[in-house]
């Protein structure tokens, strides 16, 4: 009895190790190399979905404390083989006093001096190229607007009656040759204005490219927004491309709806140095 007790304890032993480190695996992975990511809201549309699922690579920028999956970490100082982002990289960080994630775009590096008048970027004293696009249509659907999304006030019918989401682009071009699209809802917006800044030395200003309804540098963090440029430690990955998403309509008892709810579309879909999808 002695004998198989002890066996039974080693087995049970054996098996614990081996879930811790599963788990240690999974984590490294997730903090060291690439993980997930699910879109929740508008703040990066015409580019990303609510529903989008993604792809975030950790190791481009170096490892912070912001690495850490599941931001458990103590904040440090100081990156680990760190090499700054591009202008239009979009980029996972974590938020300064929230510690949760958000995803924004690269538009200020360290020593740049930004200003926005009437909804008009300028960079270095130059305002950025914009040029109006057609208006793009978007399928509206459960994720779809996002709830309490700005962009409700353009759902519209098509000539079949679909809803759809109907909203004015502009399309940016950066400094460095990086062009993306934007929604543009017109002046008189909180974000719209701001005076000269400059970024400072490892700190990066970001923005969401639903110019109209995100919370990033422009805005405190009282409205949960970024408070300003933000440190680069706080960057904790690069968007690189969606894996899949999907529409909100799925029920986890009906496998079917599964299927049923993909954007079969939006698979693949690169987000490194790209524009936005064509209207």
């Amino acid at each position: 009895m002695a004998r198989k007790s002890a066996e039974a304890n080693g087995g049970t032993m054996k098996m614990l190790r081996d879930i811790i480190v599963i788990i240690l695996v999974v984590l490294g992975i997730h903090s060291f190399v690439a993980k997930p990511f699910y879109i929740p809201s508008d703040s990066m549309m015409p580019l990303l979905h609510s529903g989008d699922r993604l792809v975030v690579s950790k190791y481009p920028y170096g490892w912070s404390y912001a690495s850490i999956s599941f931001h458990l970490a103590p904040k440090w100082s100081g990156r680990i083989a760190g090499r700054l982002p591009e202008r239009g990289d979009v980029v996972v960080l974590e938020h300064p006093t929230l510690r949760i994630d958000y995803i924004k775009r690269v538009i200020g590096l360290p020593g740049d001096r930004l200003s926005m008048k009437n909804g008009v970027l300028s960079i270095n004293g130059k305002a950025v190229r914009q040029e109006v696009q057609p208006l793009s249509h978007i399928k509206v659907d459960q994720n779809v607007p996002s709830p309490d999304s700005s962009l409700s006030r353009f759902v519209t019918r098509d000539a079949q009656g679909q809803l759809m989401l109907e909203v004015p682009i502009v399309r940016e071009t950066l400094p460095n040759g990086v062009s993306f699209d934007t929604i543009d809802m017109g002046n008189g917006y909180p974000g719209d204005n701001f005076d000269e800044i400059i970024v400072p030395a490892d700190h990066l200003f970001l923005m969401g490219d639903n110019r109209d309804g995100s919370a990033d540098s422009r805005f405190p963090t009282s409205s949960k927004g970024l408070g300003g440029p933000v440190p680069f430690d706080a960057i904790s990955g690069r968007a690189e491309f969606i894996t899949f998403s999907t529409d909100g309509s799925a029920q986890w008892l009906n496998p079917i709806s599964w299927w049923n709810a993909l954007r079969g579309e939006r698979a693949g879909m690169n987000l490194r140095g790209q524009t936005s999808p064509a209207p």
